[in-house]
């Protein structure tokens, strides 16, 4: 049996054959519209996917995640890097003909132009004044509702379009959507395929990273007598290549060529000759079992584990204390200091939540917090700064006095500790 995805057999009595380009679509229009509509979705009050720069913080799913939580990026980053390597050398390229957004916008583009009656050569559209006027007007609406889409990320939308609307936007959040707007009416307008050919670096990786046993879309030498030369394949590839001729950088993957090719072989009630295949070699999956792909896919999941585990088990707020170091300690009558001291505490627990400040020295001992440490109410991703003074007994010489504070909720089970301590040199 040829690799691939050749046509079931019952296909081949048919002219009905089996077409790639709806799921494709499928794909394209389903990611498109997960990018667009999440920033509307809301869980426990904060949009599903948010970064929140003031509080330098990340909303992710009903999750809060601090900038002091940043080994978590560094682990989603180092995960996302072999997951690239991973889908690299087992798809290929076909990440930028199926769901790449640049590939995505320019089948929408140049959909929207053959709608209105043009043609699309050598990337450039053909059609009378009246026709490119209403493209690029189309070009400017999608790039603002794509620059705005960027935006809602940071700002949400139930903010974004009461404060757009009073002129409250402000300079950054404004500036930024216009920006990107520019940015993308001059890729739809101008660039579209030119950039997948010329500026876009994945596909000089991708002949880097390619492998034996890598997803090709291909026309195998050994099914060229069977080509008619109707040039289907041709005039339907978007990048205006030639598959024929072999591998070529320009080739995205997309499968039009494919579709075009098996659409005219029905006809002929044979398959068509361009196919998908794990490699050339003939060898299906098993050409993936490969040292470089098995050691990608090893890395990836010990680095994705890694990066649950540590979500699954981050704690619930966090607390940082620290010494005031403007306002002096106090000696009191009983022989006891009191030490002032300032600090933050997060919740992050992804529901409101009323903490309490304990403080204990490290023999465990708790020791009095004078100010408001008790009974604070906090909504989920909220900040509180916090002021107060601890009762502590005087530090012994050369023994600085170390304290532990904790954050519990109302139930009285730890969410969150930090460590400080009083130095012996302090004058009293």
């Amino acid at each position: 049996m040829r690799e691939g995805f050749p046509l079931p057999f019952f296909i081949m009595k048919t002219q009905n054959p089996h077409l790639l380009t709806p799921w494709r679509r499928l794909l394209q229009w389903g990611s498109s519209l997960v990018i667009l509509l999440l920033p509307f979705v809301v869980i426990n009050g904060q949009s599903s996917v948010r970064i929140d720069i003031p509080t330098f913080s990340f909303h992710l799913f009903g999750m809060n995640f601090r900038i002091e939580e940043f080994y978590l990026f560094w682990l989603a980053t180092v995960s996302f890097v072999f997951l690239f390597l991973l889908v690299t050398l087992v798809m290929g390229r076909v990440w930028c003909g199926w769901a790449c957004p640049q590939t995505t916008l320019a089948d929408l583009t140049e959909g929207v132009g053959r709608v209105l009656g043009m043609r699309v050569e050598n990337n450039r559209y053909i059609g009378n004044l009246w026709q490119k006027v209403f493209l690029h007007a189309f070009f400017i609406g999608l790039s603002l509702l794509i620059g705005c889409n960027l935006v809602w990320y940071f700002v949400p939308p139930r903010e974004f379009f009461p404060l757009f609307l009073t002129g409250e936007l402000g300079p950054w959040p404004l500036g930024s959507a216009l920006t990107v707007a520019v940015i993308i009416y001059i890729d739809l307008g101008f660039l579209r395929r030119l950039f997948c050919k010329e500026f876009c670096p994945y596909g000089r990786f991708q002949t880097v990273l390619v492998d034996q046993g890598t997803l090709t879309l291909w026309c195998p030498p050994d099914e060229a007598e069977r080509c008619i030369a109707c040039e289907a394949c041709v005039r339907s590839c978007p990048m205006e290549i030639d598959i024929r001729n072999g591998f070529q950088v320009e080739c995205i993957n997309c499968a039009k060529c494919l579709d075009a090719c098996r659409t005219v072989m029905a006809k002929l009630r044979q398959p068509g000759i361009i196919r998908y295949s794990f490699g050339q070699e003939g060898k299906g999956w098993r050409s993936l079992l490969t040292i470089r792909t098995t050691l990608v896919l090893f890395i990836f999941l010990a680095v994705s584990t890694s990066l649950v585990v540590a979500s699954l088990n981050r704690s619930a707020a966090t607390l940082k204390v620290a010494r005031t170091k403007t306002v002096a300690s106090h000696l009191l009558e009983d022989g006891r200091i009191a030490t002032f001291f300032s600090g933050y505490l997060v919740n992050k627990s992804g529901r409101e939540e009323t903490y309490s400040i304990f403080a204990y020295l490290e023999e465990g001992d708790e020791l009095e917090i004078n100010g408001p440490a008790k009974n604070i109410l906090l909504a989920d991703g909220e900040i509180r700064r916090l002021n107060f003074v601890v009762l502590s007994k005087r530090p012994e010489k050369d023994t600085p006095l170390r304290i532990i504070f904790i954050a519990k909720n109302r139930e009285q089970l730890e969410r969150a500790r930090t460590r400080t301590f009083i130095p012996v040199f302090m004058e009293l």
